[in-house]
């Protein structure tokens, strides 16, 4: 009885580490980590221990006889890997970087960004001894994307932040939230109080469609539209009418599919997960009835992964479609371009809500009075260059979608962090392995732009913290001065925990895992009720 890797894996390779027969790759080291799309059990060699179910911290692994009918196809997806990729030699075993041998005395550390680069830093520099943490946040709530960002119908998922309350939790580590750096303390601050700086902030903002009309009310950022829906209390007022009844996504990575999952989907449903109360309501009253998302590039090229389709697929009352699909695979057909296929071949039933994935389609420009009511396509054509990289064209061949809503949904982009060199064309901030400068460093999208999942800011902020342990050894961080920098309003561990606590039992009394406060000023009624002695529990 083989376990199987499903649709929530992380992929921050716990359970590699648990596994007593390495028998889950691809594993930090191996080639195909950084990009793998989920992580894979061999069912040849899995002797049916449990350990890595314990480890994950997403409930990503089950055993096969416990599968659910949407869940079957994993079990083929594991299999097949290890047909493709042998790892014959099973070396090397993942093993827990070791710990350093520290100078004497404390080394304090200021984490900026309390999202999953941040808490994966601040977990990697608590495992050795002596050093003390403190996690800043602009929000009163941490956990980044994690919390604002994962889908609501995504709860497994969700499930990671139990992982990040237990490295909370451990002695060294501390919270500055509602902090922002650059306006309550600056980077002068952090640096003059602490050895060494690590920032952790993310990509924050969307990259823009540069069309026509885009400007329009009814076109949005589908990075708006998921923080809008999670409870951001940046977009607590937000509006999004959706009295129409078709929306299109421009874009078909993950956040396309979450997005177009949440207009489609049955709001009593939602409303057992914990979706913010001012998007329930919306989506309740809302007329779309469907969803189409729109790629530049083929089927073969599409950013969403495979885990995410074979979910989108796999949804009950929503018909998920493909149109304009050749008769015969393309060339090299995959295990994402095989499922297409598939669903190009299903026959839509009327009385559904429906999401129709369309390739080899570009945006041209929105048209409308005062609001979007309609959006211009072209057809593209497809061009490799000499690197290898395939290049849509769009052609003379155009479309008209008559629609009220457009969000734009083609990638995050980072903003420049005060004090911090920057480069426009990546969004990145330029460093080696991490450093910035002795002192001064940075972890997850602001380091690496916005690639990968949750787990691989684990192995990113690995990195970061062997480069700054190495100038605390070799004596290159200059020591701080005593005592720390004062920021009105900053929220503790325990204020945190009180909000925490205050959401979780509103959930509770309707069923829920929590209800979310979704302004400040409840966040912050909820925090005033913080007692010490919950702090650590």
């Amino acid at each position: 009885m083989p376990y199987v890797v499903t649709r929530s894996c992380c992929a921050d390779a716990s359970c590699v580490l648990a596994c007593p027969v390495n028998c889950i790759h691809p594993a930090p080291g191996e080639p195909g980590f950084a990009t793998a799309e989920m992580l894979y059990v061999d069912p040849r060699t899995c002797v049916d221990c449990g350990a890595c179910t314990t480890a994950c911290p997403v409930d990503a692994l089950k055993p096969h006889t416990a599968l659910g009918a949407a869940e079957l196809p994993f079990l083929d997806l594991n299999a097949t890997y290890y047909k493709e990729n042998p790892h014959a030699d099973r070396t090397p075993m993942y093993v827990v970087p070791r710990q350093r041998d520290l100078p004497a005395g404390e080394l304090s550390v200021a984490v900026v960004g309390a999202g999953p680069a941040g808490l994966f830093a601040a977990d990697e520099l608590l495992r050795h001894p002596g050093v003390r943490v403190t996690v800043h946040d602009r929000l009163p709530t941490p956990y980044g994307l994690a919390r604002a960002g994962v889908a609501p119908d995504h709860q497994d998922t969700k499930q990671v932040s139990e992982l990040f309350r237990a490295i909370e939790s451990q002695p060294g580590f501390h919270y500055r939230l509602g902090v922002e750096i650059g306006t309550d303390l600056t980077h002068a601050d952090l640096l003059r109080t602490h050895h060494a700086v690590i920032y952790a902030v993310g990509a924050a903002t969307d990259k823009r469609l540069g069309i026509d009309g885009e400007d329009l009310r009814g076109s949005v950022a589908a990075t708006d539209f998921v923080a809008w829906y999670n409870g951001h209390p940046d977009h607590a007022d937000d509006h999004y009418d959706l009295d129409t009844e078709r929306a299109v996504v421009v874009g078909n990575g993950n956040v396309a599919l979450d997005v177009a999952r949440i207009l489609t989907a049955d709001p009593d449903t939602l409303a057992r997960t914990d979706i913010s109360d001012h998007a329930l309501a919306a989506l309740r009253a809302s007329r779309v009835r469907e969803v189409v998302l729109l790629g530049r590039r083929g089927p073969a090229q599409a950013a969403f992964t495979l885990p995410e389709l074979l979910a989108l697929s796999a949804l009950k009352d929503v018909d998920v479609t493909v149109e304009g699909w050749p008769d015969d695979l393309p060339p090299g057909a995959t295990d994402k371009t095989r499922l297409l296929s598939q669903l190009a071949a299903r026959t839509p039933h009327s009385t559904r809500r429906r999401i129709i994935l369309r390739f080899l389609t570009s945006p041209v420009r929105l048209t409308g009075e005062g609001r979007v009511q309609a959006l211009q396509t072209a057809t593209t054509t497809l061009h490799t260059d000499t690197d290898g990289t395939v290049r849509a064209r769009p052609t003379a061949e155009t479309r008209t979608l008559e629609t009220g809503l457009v969000l734009r949904s083609v990638g995050y982009r980072a903003r420049p962090v005060p004090g911090l060199p920057f480069d426009e064309d990546t969004a990145t901030v330029p460093h080696d392995g991490g450093r910035v400068a002795p002192g001064v460093y940075v972890a997850g999208w602001i380091k690496r732009g916005p690639t990968g999942f949750i787990g691989t800011n684990k192995t990113c902020a690995q990195e970061t913290v062997a480069a700054l342990l190495d100038d605390f050894t070799e004596g290159r961080l200059t020591p701080p001065e005593s005592g720390a920098a004062t920021a009105p309003r900053a929220l503790d561990l325990a204020a945190w925990r009180a909000i925490d606590a205050s959401e979780r039992a509103a959930g509770e009394a309707q069923g829920r895992p929590r209800v979310k406060h979704t302004d400040l000023n409840s966040l912050y009624e909820a925090a005033s009720r913080a007692t010490p002695a919950a702090a650590r529990s």
